[in-house]
């Protein structure tokens, strides 16, 4: 998708520097995976332990892993 956005430079700039090769899409695009990740963790948490419905998980036999 195409859009016009208004960025930091400099924080821009600093990814770049430190992700040497990548495109400024990618920068971005993985910027938004890592919030959009954070946001999950942070909810997840959030539940504290509140869904006693979800069982156990199911475990893979020995010598699966």
């Amino acid at each position: 998708m195409r859009t016009t956005v208004n960025l930091d430079a400099q924080l821009v700039e600093e990814l770049m520097r430190r992700h040497p090769g990548w495109t400024r899409t990618a920068v971005i695009e993985e910027g938004l995976r890592a919030l959009l990740a954070r946001d999950a963790s942070i909810r997840l948490a959030a539940l504290g332990g509140a869904a006693p419905h979800a069982g156990r998980p199911k475990r893979r036999p020995r010598g699966m892993r």
